[in-house]
C-alpha cells in the first residue's frame, strides 16, 4: 500500500526542522530584543554570550535565532509566489489556444531572456527596503523557469485521453486546468517549491549582502552584510559571520533532503529499490546483474 506523504518520516522531520528555525526565531523577538546593545562589539563567544557581539555591541546568538526565522519565512513567500504564478502561466499557455497561448509564451520567453539576479538587484536599488520588497522582487523574476517546465509537462498531458476526453464533454479550460492537469503537476510543483526557496535563500542573502536590505531588520543576510561592513575577515571575528552562514547550510541541507524524498515519492521506482536494498543481504544484487526472487510466504 501507498504511504501518505505524512507517513514519511524524513518529510515530517524536515518540516518539523523548518518550523523549529522560524518559531524558535519569532520567540526571539517575543521574549528578547536582538537589536540590544549588550557589551562592548566583538566580544568572543563566552559563557556569558555565546556567540559573542558583533560589531555594534549585539549579541550574535539572538541575531542569529532571530535571523533565521525571517530568512525562511521570505524564502517560504518567494517559493510559494513563484510556483502558483509559474504555475498558471506555464499551464495557461500550454492549454489556451490562439492569441492568449501565443502572448503568455512570449511572456515566459522575455522573463527567461532577462538576467533574474542583475534584474532584482536593479529594482531592489530603487524599491523601498523590507522584507515585503524582498518577496515581490525575488517572485517577479524567478517565476519563469517554473512556468517553463509546467508548460512543457501540461502539453504532454493535453495530449492524453482524460484531457481530450474533457473537451468532448464541454468542460471549460479553467475546469481541465484545475481537474485534469494540476493533480497530475503536483510532484512537479513540489520538487519546483524546494528548487524556488534554495533560490530564494540565495537570491535574498546575495542582495542584503550588497547592502540592498533593511539595515533595520534582522535577518541572516544582513548579519553577513554588517560582518563584512566591520572588516570581521580582516579582524578575525568569525563568530560575527559564520553562524549565520552555518544556518543557511542547514537550511540548504534540510531541503535538499526534502526534495529527494519527494522524488521518491513521485518516482515509486526509487522508494522500491530503496525498500528491498534495505532487506535483502549484502551479497545479492538488485541492479545491473542478478534479478532477486522473494517467495511469497502467504503462499507456501
Amino acid at each position: 500500500m501507498k504511504r501518505k506523504w505524512y507517513e514519511h518520516r524524513a518529510i515530517v522531520g524536515t518540516l518539523a526542522l523548518l518550523a523549529a528555525v522560524v518559531l524558535t526565531g519569532f520567540s526571539v523577538f517575543w521574549f528578547s530584543d536582538p537589536t540590544e546593545l549588550v557589551g562592548r562589539p566583538l566580544l568572543p563567544p563566552s559563557g556569558e554570550h555565546w556567540f559573542g557581539t558583533n560589531g555594534q555591541g549585539q549579541d550574535v546568538f539572538r541575531r542569529t535565532l532571530a535571523g533565521g526565522a525571517l530568512t525562511v519565512s521570505v524564502a517560504l513567500l518567494v517559493a510559494t509566489l513563484t510556483v502558483f504564478i509559474g504555475t498558471w502561466v506555464g499551464v495557461l499557455a500550454a492549454m489556451a489556444r490562439g492569441v492568449w497561448g501565443q502572448t503568455l509564451e512570449t511572456l515566459i520567453n522575455m522573463t527567461l531572456v532577462i538576467p533574474g539576479l542583475p534584474l532584482a538587484i536593479v529594482i531592489a536599488a530603487y524599491a523601498p527596503p523590507g522584507p515585503i520588497t524582498m518577496v515581490l522582487v525575488l517572485s517577479l523574476t524567478g517565476w519563469a523557469w517554473t512556468a517553463r517546465v509546467m508548460k512543457a509537462q501540461a502539453m504532454s498531458l493535453r495530449e492524453r485521453d482524460f484531457v481530450l476526453g474533457s473537451q468532448l464533454a464541454g468542460d471549460s479550460l479553467f475546469t481541465m486546468v484545475r481537474v485534469d492537469i494540476l493533480p497530475n503537476l503536483l510532484p512537479i510543483m513540489a520538487a519546483s517549491f524546494i528548487g524556488a526557496c534554495n533560490y530564494a535563500l540565495a537570491a535574498q542573502v546575495g542582495l542584503e549582502f550588497l547592502g540592498l536590505g533593511d539595515l533595520s531588520i534582522v535577518t541572516w543576510g544582513m548579519n553577513l552584510y554588517w560582518a563584512q561592513n566591520d572588516g570581521a575577515l580582516f579582524t578575525g571575528a568569525w563568530w560575527t559571520y559564520v553562524p549565520s552562514g552555518l544556518g543557511l547550510a542547514i537550511v540548504g541541507f534540510i531541503l535538499t533532503w526534502l526534495n529527494r524524498t519527494l522524488d521518491e515519492i513521485a518516482n515509486p521506482t526509487l522508494g522500491d529499490r530503496k525498500w528491498w536494498r534495505q532487506r535483502l543481504p549484502k551479497h545479492i544484487p538488485i541492479e545491473g546483474g542478478v534479478t532477486p526472487v522473494v517467495k511469497d510466504s502467504s503462499h507456501a
